[in-house]
């Protein structure tokens, strides 16, 4: 039961590393029992066995504590049936151990420490993960000629942060055994390694396909090899896609498609018009024959060829002699030959990108893995209540990073920049936020009772939950059921039903401007009343009171932010393509990163600890939660900011833009 709750919380977060330090270390002072060294003679019944009203609001946990812990503190601490206390009663909580904090710090001066390696690992890190993989990331979506520099950075500066680490290791006792984040970092890089060897194998092949062309008589040329090899593309100009066009929005990887409108013009025009820094040539109706039988290329973008997975296949191009022709050949041979292959291409590029992105946020969970063994946290009985602050706060403040990002512009190819989309009807965020709700609630459902005797009575805690995860489960289905197309039109038939028949064969009826956005309530609404609910839970603390109030009327505070972008959108949708930057959703960005940063910050050891030190005051809390957010947010802009300014280098024509109002 233990390895399926790790591995089920592990899904979300790979801060779980801490769930191995728990259960496989040894009884030490600074080192945890493990739950099945314990007997009946060494814990008593009454207090190892949960009572009506005990665990913590977020423990997910069995009924059985994982080491003799104070009273009223099985699994998490109480429900309280009488008032929050105003001042810390030791008998609550066991003194925390030592740890590499207070090794480094607080223990004899004439000791030699070296906390400056620690210091070290810290920074070369956060700057490979934080800094050159998001920049690479950048690069990467426009093939930009300094990425495989980005990609060394990276790895010199992880090759630095590993061999501090280690010697740091070395020369520092073990305060922390049986903890697992080497272990899970490792696993984290492997990953990227992974990734970067297929970017090689890709580039190795880029350069052997060159070198057999030149073999086979083409001219070497080292234009045309920096080109091919390094920038991933062909060299030759593209049928249909203007460099006023390629590349103009900021957001993911396209697919590779040919407007039906543009086959029509180029059909139709007497002459190809090329643009090559600015340079206009224009060939003869002859020499537009000869290039179009030597060049049936696919129209594509630098975008579309990023990684071994980047590009399809191409059709034998001397089918035909005429360029009409070409053309039906060329795209019936593509839809028909190889779908297998695209799709594969297609799931492969999809797999790499999330993969790169994911790595991100792996690093941020292995961070706050990082700070709690550094610090000695996340120890026996606690173990429960500090997963789950992590990670559900780690989420919302992923969450409020993401919805800053989209406010400033990011996937705005997909219209969830609140603009419409430049092109298709791609998935709505709300639907992708609807999903990740309903997941939630549909898992965690079953969850709250594990480890619980068959047929015991269900505890106040497991109702609170179980309720909450019910709440995810049916209103992410009613948000994604709101975001059906086929479900809409569906429920259109009350109204077209009544129409004459002659009208309805006749016109087409006129949708409402308001379908042009989605206004899904549902995924705020939870966020919303989770925060709510939390903000009223009980505590042993009146201070403990005051954190959880904080970070859940920040969360209701999102709620609200959100729908007060809905009503003005709903008031006035969105018609252009760029990003329409509602402020609302940028002060509910706010509100939702600092509600899952004090989420965090809430675990009963984070307050306790602050009381025990003098520092239970919610005002600085707050501050440094409003701080360390605005320095968050800097960070986001900088990674959107620079792959907005490396798109625009990247395309060759200027884009006018004309004031609208």
């Amino acid at each position: 039961m233990l390895v399926v709750y790790g591995v089920t919380l592990g899904f979300l977060l790979p801060s779980l590393a801490l769930w191995g330090a728990s259960s496989g270390a040894s009884a030490t002072p600074t080192v945890l029992a493990n739950v099945h060294d314990l007997t009946a003679r060494d814990v008593p019944v009454a207090s190892y066995m949960l009572r009506r009203d005990e665990g913590h609001e977020h423990a997910h946990h069995n009924e059985t504590v994982a080491m003799e812990a104070p009273h009223g503190h099985a699994g998490g601490h109480s429900h309280p049936s009488g008032p929050a206390k105003l001042t810390l009663d030791e008998s609550d909580s066991h003194p925390p151990p030592p740890s590499y904090w207070t090794v480094d710090f607080d223990s004899d001066p004439s000791e030699k420490r070296y906390p400056g390696f620690m210091l070290m690992h810290i920074l070369a890190m956060c700057g490979a993960f934080f800094g050159a993989l998001p920049v690479g990331i950048a690069m990467r979506s426009v093939n930009h000629a300094w990425h495989g520099a980005s990609v060394i950075v990276f790895w010199a500066l992880v090759i630095v942060g590993c061999a501090s680490s280690s010697i740091y290791r070395k020369l520092t006792p073990n305060m922390y055994e049986g903890q697992v984040h080497s272990t899970q970092s490792y696993y984290v890089l492997l990953i990227a390694l992974v990734l970067t060897i297929i970017d090689f194998a890709a580039g190795i092949g880029r350069l052997i396909q060159y070198a057999k062309d030149v073999k086979n008589g083409e001219a070497f040329n080292f234009r045309t090899l920096w080109r091919q090899v390094v920038l991933k593309q062909d060299g030759r100009p593209v049928l249909g896609h203007g460099p006023e066009y390629s590349n103009l929005v900021v957001g993911e990887p396209e697919d590779m498609e040919l407007d039906d409108d543009m086959i029509k013009h180029h059909n139709g025009s007497r002459h190809v018009v090329f643009d090559d820094q600015h340079e206009e040539d224009r060939v003869s109706t002859s020499e537009e024959g000869q290039w179009a039988n030597d060049n049936h290329d696919f129209p594509e973008t630098p975008n579309s060829e990023r990684t071994v997975f980047g590009r399809l296949t191409r059709t034998n191009s001397h089918q035909s002699h005429n360029s009409d022709e070409t053309l039906n050949v060329d795209f019936g041979a593509a839809s028909s030959s190889a779908p297998k292959k695209s799709l594969a291409l297609r799931v492969g590029r999809i797999v790499f990108n999330v993969l790169e992105r994911v790595l991100v946020f792996a690093a941020f969970g292995e961070l706050t893995v990082g700070i709690a063994i550094y610090l000695g946290g996340c120890r026996g009985y606690r173990i429960n209540v500090c997963l789950a602050h992590v990670i559900k706060g780690g989420i919302f403040w992923c969450y409020g990073l993401v919805t800053f990002a989209r406010f400033l512009g990011s996937f705005s190819n997909l219209g969830w920049a609140w603009n419409r989309p430049p092109k298709g009807r791609p998935v709505s965020a709300e639907f992708v936020e609807s999903a990740v709700i309903f997941t939630y609630g549909i898992t965690n459902v079953w969850m709250e009772r594990f480890g619980a005797a068959p047929g015991s009575p269900f505890t106040t805690k497991q109702i609170q939950h179980i309720s909450i995860a019910a709440m995810y489960w049916f209103a992410g289905m009613v948000g994604m059921g709101m975001e059906s197309r086929r479900l809409r039109r569906w429920l259109s038939a009350f109204a077209t039903a009544s129409m004459n028949p002659s009208d309805r064969r006749s016109s087409a009826v006129a949708e409402p401007a308001s379908y042009m956005a989605s206004y899904n309530p549902f995924p705020a609404l939870c966020i919303g009343v989770t925060g709510i609910a939390m903000s009223a839970h009980s505590q042993n603390y009146v201070f403990q009171v005051q954190i959880h109030e904080l970070w859940g009327y920040a969360l209701a505070g999102f709620m609200v932010m959100r729908w007060a972008t809905y009503f003005f959108t709903w008031l006035g949708p969105p018609r252009s393509i760029l990003p329409s930057r509602p402020p609302s959703e940028a002060v509910g960005a706010f509100m939702l990163a600092i509600g899952g940063l004090v989420f965090m910050l809430s675990s009963e050891e984070i307050t306790i600890g602050a009381m025990r030190l003098g520092h239970d005051d919610v005002m600085m809390f707050a501050n440094a939660a409003v701080a360390f957010t605005c320095l968050a947010f800097c960070w986001v802009m900088a990674v959107v900011g620079v792959k907005a300014w490396l798109t625009t280098r990247s395309v060759q024509g200027k884009v006018s833009f004309h004031d609208s109002a």
